[in-house]
């Protein structure tokens, strides 16, 4: 096989048809919902792509009567470009949404907890907790299902809080890339500036995904295909994607180090 049949064969498990995809997806989403005797599901709208196909599709399984999108920013984020984003998705879809400022909880707990957070990421990650908290608020108040926006891209490296954006109740969209992601988007319509709008977990000012994860999406996706799909080991990988070995080396120690996070917490013995 030639270098660029073996790029070929890395690029094509992208290509899904997004009827056949959506279709799976709604039929999951409906089978979780109806087993679970809740009323209804909750998605934490952020003004981002994955959050955004996840309400898409729930509100195509089961009604967005059903739905509820709930808006978790900082007062100072109240009319950022997300949070008008958000606001105008959850009109699109006709859904019902709840805003909520993070700002008093977050501050609170800096003020009177013992111990300060040395660093942004410490800090980051107990806005990604007091986010997931307010979502099980709602949901144990009302009896809904939190549904998860976690991508595939995003989950093999374990870019996600534990406990925060990762504590959810199901994963619709979790077997799909983010460049998979993007293109259901572009399937259900959702406007450009989310479909291109550069991936952000918000959890300080400036955050990018891309200023933390090894490769672009567009390329992380193949890396991840060679990797975990194709099983080829990191120096293969790098000769046919044509980047340096030590990207994929990275990617591997981060599936590594993040198992944790996909995993039930060890116990002495399994039930």
């Amino acid at each position: 096989m030639t270098l660029a049949q073996d790029r070929r064969a890395v690029e094509h498990p992208l290509e899904v048809d997004p009827h056949v995809t959506l279709r799976e997806i709604f039929d999951f989403v409906s089978k979780i919902f109806a087993s679970s005797g809740a009323k209804g599901i909750v998605v934490g709208l952020s003004g981002g792509i994955d959050s955004a196909v996840t309400a898409s599709i729930c509100v195509k399984a089961i009604g967005p009567e059903k739905v509820m999108g709930l808006l978790l920013f900082e007062k100072k984020s109240t009319e950022s470009p997300d949070s008008r984003d958000a606001r105008e998705l959850a009109r699109k879809l006709k859904i019902e949404t709840l805003e909520f400022q993070i700002d008093e909880v977050f501050d609170s707990f800096l003020a009177h907890f013992p111990i300060k957070p040395k660093d942004k990421v410490t800090a980051g990650n107990l806005k990604a907790r007091i986010r997931m908290a307010s979502l099980y608020f709602i949901a144990n108040a009302k009896n809904l299902l939190v549904a998860g926006t976690g991508d595939r891209s995003e989950d093999l490296i374990g870019y996600f809080t534990k406990y925060g954006d990762g504590g959810v109740d199901f994963l619709p969209i979790a077997h799909l890339y983010k460049t998979q992601v993007r293109n259901l988007g572009r399937h259900l319509g959702l406007p450009s500036q989310i479909l291109n709008k550069p991936s952000s977990p918000n959890l300080w000012e400036g955050h990018k995904a891309t200023d933390e994860i090894p490769l672009d999406y567009n390329i992380l996706d193949l890396a991840l295909i060679c990797l975990f799909d194709l099983k080829m080991q990191p120096k293969e990988a790098a000769v046919v994607l044509g980047i340096e070995v030590e990207k994929l080396e990275e990617i591997v120690r981060l599936y590594n180090a993040s198992a944790h996070k996909r995993a039930y917490p060890p116990m002495v013995r399994s039930w």
